[in-house]
């Protein structure tokens, strides 16, 4: 059944709102425990769908998985000998399922992964992948929709430089890299928290790697890995959600399980705005001035600058911010779904190339809206939270896939924010 959430303006959300461990970080550390014969034990995972998705994807590679979403723990026991290919079905559900790449590659010297998304080899993204893997050693290319990986020869230790800070490529070419011979030196590496965690979990496996969450990662490879346990690092994408939330609905919020350190950028520009962020012994909270939000002009970049998935939360604050901001999306191209939803809400912006426009308005106006992405969707129910009346946002799927229970989160803080089946088009 489809659903949907209705969503009652009018909230200040105040209280206490839990953050668990990182979507970006759990799938692919679920990946990475592919490297490793034996019983490897991740804690702190988020109860959502893609941990799900991700859980069947390794149990067709031959892994058993537990996966108890109560506990937040996903148990992976991984055979002596695995399968090589991961089918269309369940990488076009999940895209971080890319990320199983190179730990086959390196365990079984072969890998058929299929494209997700229906992306082309030459995109940004997969262009890194495929050229960081050859590198390395590897043959590839796409047949028939799969990306196609093979090192006859095994892999070996190589001077890598990315053209772009790419978090998969250097998750991919991190994870094939420690069961190489030789040295890999990765530069222009990614520098997210979600990679410093990986690292940190192959170290904890056996792994010797230098330098993650730098430009420069080094590598020396080693003949194998063993399981672990291992806890999941805080989603600073959804501690930075409820950031935006306390001060778009002007409340008081204190995400608890949140890494204020991992947000400096976001809640610096916060604090730019009168917002007051302070640690908490749990966490950090954000309490918004009173009176009307000002405007704020953000431009994404990769980390540490502004994340491109709190894009949407930004564009949403500054709908009803006082004043006029610009939004420059640097990293992925057509991102401003949002813009045209919020638009049914009232909001008035222009988009321009990379480029959104937002001129603040006092209040929207509740309006049914549909949700095209996670961050789009969780985004447009704080828009309703600010808005005159009811709104219904569709999409309740996508959402679903980085929050759990994302309406009880709201209803904790104060909101009125309900499930309900959707209404069929045409019925």
């Amino acid at each position: 059944m489809n659903e949907r959430f209705r969503v009652v303006g009018g909230t200040r959300l105040q209280g206490r709102v839990p953050v668990v461990g990182a979507k970006n970080s759990a799938l692919k550390l679920m990946a990475a425990a592919l490297l490793a014969e034996g019983r490897t034990r991740l804690t702190n995972v988020p109860a959502i769908l893609d941990v799900t998705i991700m859980a069947e994807l390794l149990r067709r590679l031959g892994a058993v998985v537990d996966y108890d979403t109560t506990a937040g723990v996903v148990e992976i026991d991984v055979p002596a000998t695995i399968g090589h290919r991961a089918d269309y079905e369940l990488v076009r559900a999940l895209r971080a399922s890319i990320s199983v790449l190179g730990p086959l590659i390196a365990r079984c010297g072969e890998a058929d992964v299929a494209v997700p998304g229906g992306d082309a080899i030459g995109s940004r993204g997969l262009d890194l992948h495929a050229a960081g893997l050859e590198a390395l050693g590897a043959k590839v290319h796409v047949a028939h929709g799969y990306l196609v990986a093979s090192a006859p020869s095994g892999l070996h230790g190589a001077d890598i430089r990315l053209d772009f800070p790419s978090v998969g490529a250097t998750e991919n070419i991190l994870m094939a890299a420690v069961l190489a011979p030789g040295t890999t030196r990765l530069d222009n590496a990614a520098r997210e928290p979600e990679i410093v965690d990986i690292a940190t979990l192959l170290v904890e496996m056996g792994a010797r790697i230098h330098g993650a969450g730098t430009s420069l990662i080094e590598i020396e490879g080693v003949d194998a890995l063993h399981p672990v346990e291992h806890a999941v690092v805080p989603d600073r994408i959804a501690a930075g959600s409820w950031a935006f939330a306390a001060a778009t609905t002007r409340g008081d919020v204190e995400i608890v399980g949140g890494n204020a350190a991992h947000l400096e950028v976001t809640l610096e520009l916060l604090t730019g705005v009168g917002c007051e962020v302070t640690d908490t012994a749990d966490g950090f909270r954000v309490l918004a001035p009173e009176g009307r939000p000002r405007s704020l002009d953000i431009a994404t970049l990769p980390y540490p600058g502004f994340p491109t998935d709190l894009q949407p939360f930004a564009i949403t604050y500054n709908a009803v911010a006082d004043g006029s901001a610009m939004i420059t999306e640097n990293l992925f191209e057509a991102r401003f779904r949002t813009v045209q939803e919020l638009a049914r809400l009232g909001a008035e912006a222009r988009i321009d190339g990379h480029h959104v426009l937002v001129h603040g308005v006092g209040q929207l106006s509740g309006a049914p809206v549909e949700a095209s992405d996670i961050r789009a969707g969780a985004a447009l129910v704080i828009a309703g939270l600010v808005a005159d009346g009811v709104t219904t946002v569709s999409g309740v799927q996508h959402i679903d896939r980085g929050y759990a229970a994302y309406e009880t989160l709201m209803q904790g803080l104060g909101a009125d924010v309900t499930r309900e089946p959707d209404v069929a088009p045409f019925a």
